[in-house]
């Protein structure tokens, strides 16, 4: 019998809320050289840049603000915004926001910058299971 290379049907909003640890990003799929991840927020990650990487929130359920030195983009749940490369933000969420992000394979979590939040592309990749 051959086995089926059909990938499985994956809730973005369920798994994120099963994350246990905030701004601690998880991989849930590949696509192309991005990586699709869901996170739990609470409070501020850091100000960072992403040099050559843009970035994609989707917001599952909350609120988050991102702030740039220019001003700030607040997002609800169903909004989505991406960041672009190179420009310096910093994500804050007042209370807890779930969301969905597609970020290239290449993208560090908080850029140069290194905080007790950063994680690496290693704890990101934790449960994920490539079939």
């Amino acid at each position: 019998m051959k086995e089926s290379k059909l990938n499985p049907a994956i809730s973005p909003l369920l798994e994120a809320g099963k994350l246990d640890e905030f701004w601690s990003p998880r991989v849930l799929a590949e696509l192309d050289d991005n990586y699709v991840k869901v996170a739990r927020l609470s409070g501020t990650l850091a100000w960072h840049s992403h040099d050559d990487e843009d970035e994609l929130f989707f917001i599952l359920k909350g609120r988050l603000r991102m702030e740039y030195e220019e001003g700030a983009v607040e997002l609800t749940a169903g909004d989505l915004h991406v960041v672009p490369k190179g420009m310096r933000h910093n994500p804050v969420a007042e209370n807890e926001c779930l969301v969905l992000l597609i970020e290239r394979k290449s993208t560090l979590h908080t850029g140069q910058v290194k905080t007790s939040k950063t994680r690496d592309i290693t704890e990101q990749l934790q449960g994920y299971r490539r079939d």
